[in-house]
C-alpha cells in the first residue's frame, strides 16, 4: 500500500492504494466520491470520465498512483460554489439529457471538456466528442441538445441517427 495525495475538486485529499488500484476505484472507495461511475472497467463506456490536470480522462484507464500530485475534478466538483447546478448540469436537466442517470456524470464531464476546447460546437462535433461515452437510454438526441444549450446556441431539432 502507498499513500496517494492529489487535489480533488479544489481540496487536498489523500488515501491508501495498492499499485494496481484504478483511479476510479480510488475516488469511489478510498475518497468516497461515488459520482464517478464504473460501468465497464475497460475504457468502453465513459461513465468514469473525470478531468486530470484539465484533461478529460477515463478514470478506469489510470492508476491512482499515476494521479499523485495532480489536480482532479469529478462530477462532485462541477456544481456552482453555492451548490446549484452549473450551466451544463442545468441544461442536462432542462433538455432531459438523462434518463437512468448512470452515464450522466461522465457525459457532463465530457461536455465540459468539449466546451472548454470548443465553446460553440456543432451537432456533428458534439456527437464526435461523445463517441467514447455510451448512453443506453436516451439515444443521445437530448444529450446533444443539452450541450448545445449549455454552449449558448439555439437548440435545433436534432436529427435521429
Amino acid at each position: 500500500m502507498m499513500k496517494v495525495t492529489m487535489t480533488v475538486n479544489g481540496k487536498s485529499m489523500s488515501g491508501e492504494a495498492e499499485g494496481r488500484t484504478l483511479l476510479s476505484s480510488f475516488l469511489r472507495e478510498e475518497l468516497g466520491l461515488t459520482g464517478t461511475h464504473v460501468g465497464c472497467d475497460t475504457s468502453q463506456c465513459g461513465a468514469c470520465t473525470v478531468h486530470v490536470d484539465g484533461r478529460q480522462v477515463k478514470a478506469c484507464t489510470m492508476f491512482a498512483a499515476e494521479a499523485e500530485g495532480t489536480d482532479v475534478t469529478t462530477i462532485e466538483g462541477m456544481a456552482n460554489a453555492d451548490g446549484s447546478l452549473n450551466t451544463i448540469q442545468q441544461a442536462f436537466q432542462d433538455y432531459h439529457g438523462l434518463q437512468c442517470g448512470f452515464c450522466t456524470p461522465g457525459m457532463v464531464m465530457a461536455a465540459s471538456s468539449l466546451l472548454e476546447q470548443n465553446p460553440k460546437p456543432s451537432e456533428t462535433e458534439i456527437r464526435e466528442h461523445l463517441h467514447g461515452n455510451i448512453c443506453r437510454c436516451t439515444g443521445y438526441h437530448n444529450i446533444v441538445k443539452a450541450i448545445m444549450a449549455a454552449s449558448g446556441q439555439d437548440v435545433p431539432a436534432v436529427a435521429a441517427e
